[in-house]
């Protein structure tokens, strides 16, 4: 190695420290403050950024953005995990309807205020519906983050992101039409683009419906963990590259692959393995977006950034409140809407870059709109807390009303969660079923996962010892966790992350032994049973009511031994071994 190899990675290790020190710091302080993690990271990209005085972490921001935006992709395919096709057509109306009208309006309005500085009607078009797109990282992380996606307000906005990111397509088009410098046609006809279109949708729906879950079959019957993440991750970043070579977003491809996983007895194992992945690469996008403020231009013209900000927050805000009034929401959740979707979105960087490389637009708009979209993005958490805060006061019977329902709603999806589904697993299950008691049971064995939903239960493929699987399934939910696994060490990490995680929820769990028992009672379990115990319980009291025992008094002594934790039948095993 070389004396430039040693500097380089020395280099490198200095930008790592450095990086991790001001996010740890920064993130910590803003979430003790109640400002969020999303705040602190932006703010930690400011600092850590080429534009700062300080040392600084890259010159390449834009190559960092770029390959963060896949943090933007696994976003959107944990997202389609949980949008089932019938729900998404539940939503066609704010889809279709809200999202449209929120593009074409809230653009109109951003096009006649640009046209006050830029000479083309054309061009100011294009930068007024490219500002009028919100962040969909920003805003789908922060609903994730505060678990509000199957909210009104959640539902209404994703509605309309999505239709956010089909908009991309036209607004793509736009760009080499406005440039003298590239002929107006691609020399591909209209007809042979919407095949190929079709085509790749096709091509796409046969790969996430039968040949991603034959893959992940095979391999979770092997045990193969590591191919098994493997395949996932090559299946969303395909998906994301088809739909980008068709001029589609990239996200869109990642939503579609999660959402036809959606109903695969694997998605939640699945969202376990790419959650982290997920949480990482998004916060390094964010650290990116505050590494693109240019201080030094704000320094220039401070105030024409932020009044342009405000203006293009403000037009967003008194647009979007009676458009939502005007689908039917409340004075409430129309609040929430519009300060979630209030700042300017991330594909502008891409947008605005391609224009400038065509001479659409020149450096000056290009380093004021990527600004503008900086600052809308840094303000977001804030606006967010505002949002909250009005949406309380305007709207506090709604609001009270809301939460009950919300209650109750959530009460009546309380659950309880089965780990294991051998024959144990089944039997609980099973009784449960019988008594109307709703449940969901998780297995590594996918033999066991396929005979369940034979039997008509809601078995998944998962690890319930992993704990991003248990948020992936909302664990908090439960009513009751059971273990029943037949695997020592996977018991315990189970009923240890539960009980430190989640200390009000109550957890059962089978063990072989009462030495079994012991630990696992130990490591947090409300209750254990043994199971050789219990079954020779089961033939004593059988045989003390042959032996014509009232019914009432072998009862009494079965729960007599329970209770005192087995030690009168440990006492018998020990006196006749001895």
């Amino acid at each position: 190695m070389t004396i430039g190899d040693h500097v380089h990675l020395d280099t490198f290790i200095f930008s790592a420290l450095l990086l991790l020190a001001v996010t740890s710091v920064a993130v910590a302080l803003f979430r003790h403050l109640g400002l969020g993690s999303i705040l602190g990271l932006l703010i930690a990209g400011v600092v850590v950024g080429p534009h700062s005085p300080g040392p600084y972490v890259t010159d390449h921001v834009e190559d960092v953005r770029h390959f963060t935006e896949l943090g933007v992709v696994l976003l959107m395919f944990v997202i389609g995990l949980e949008m089932r096709p019938e729900r998404l057509w539940s939503m066609r109306r704010n889809l279709f309807g809200l999202g449209s009208l929120q593009i074409i309006l809230v653009g109109l309005a951003i096009t006649l205020y640009v046209s006050l500085s830029v000479n083309s009607w054309p061009t100011a078009l294009l930068i007024g519906l490219t500002l009028s797109l919100s962040s969909t990282a920003f805003v789908m992380q922060l609903l994730q983050e505060r678990g509000e996606l199957a909210s009104q307000h959640g539902n209404a906005t994703f509605a309309i992101l999505l239709m956010q990111d089909l908009a991309v397509v036209p607004l793509l088009a736009m760009v080499p039409l406005l440039s003298e410098s590239t002929p107006i046609s691609s020399g591909i006809p209209m007809w042979q683009q919407l095949l190929i279109l079709t085509g790749m949708f096709v091509v796409l729906w046969i790969f996430g419906l039968k040949i991603v879950p034959m893959a992940l079959e095979w391999l979770a019957r092997h045990d193969n963990r590591e191919a098994f993440l493997l395949v996932v991750l090559l299946a969303v970043f395909f998906a994301a590259w088809m739909m980008h070579q068709a001029g589609l977003s990239m996200a869109l491809g990642a939503f579609i692959m999660g959402m036809l996983l959606s109903g695969s007895s694997y998605n939640m194992q699945v969202r376990a393995f790419i959650e982290p992945y997920k949480g990482l690469l998004m916060s390094l996008f964010f650290v990116a977006v505050g590494m693109s403020i240019n201080l030094g231009a704000l320094a220039e013209r401070p105030m024409a950034f932020i009044g342009h900000t405000t203006v293009l927050i403000g037009i967003k805000l008194l647009v979007l409140f009676p458009l939502a009034i005007a689908f039917g929401y409340s004075r409430g959740d129309a609040t929430r809407i519009t300060f979630l979707l209030a700042q300017a979105g991330e594909f502008g960087f891409v947008l605005f870059g391609s224009a400038l490389a065509l001479g659409v637009i020149n450096a000056d708009i290009f380093i004021m709109a990527v600004a503008v979209i900086s600052l809308s993005m840094l303000f977001t958490p804030l606006l967010i807390q505002l949002g909250d805060g009005l949406a309380k006061r305007l709207d506090k019977v709604t609001l009270s009303n809301a939460e009950h329902t919300t209650s109750g709603l959530q009460m009546a999806e309380r659950s309880v969660l089965i780990g294991g589904y051998g024959r144990v697993g089944h039997t609980v299950a099973t009784l449960l079923q019988t008594s109307g008691i709703q449940f969901i049971a998780f297995d590594t064995n996918p033999l066991h996962v396929e005979r369940g939903n034979s039997n008509g239960h809601q078995v998944l493929y998962g690890d319930i010892s992993d704990p991003e699987l248990l948020a992936a399934a909302h664990v908090e939910r439960s009513s009751l966790v059971v273990l029943t696994i037949d695997h020592g060490p996977t018991m315990l990490r189970a009923v240890s992350h539960i009980r430190n995680v989640y200390p009000s929820l109550p957890v059962i769990a089978r063990a072989r032994d009462l030495e079994a028992s012991a630990q696992l009672l130990k490591a947090g379990a409300t209750q254990a049973f043994p199971e050789a115990i219990e079954a020779s319980l089961r033939l004593g009291a059988e045989a003390l009511k042959m032996a014509g025992l009232p019914e009432d008094s072998v009862q009494l002594l079965i729960e007599g031994i329970r209770g005192h934790g087995y030690k009168i039948v440990q006492e018998e095993k020990v006196t006749s071994s001895s």
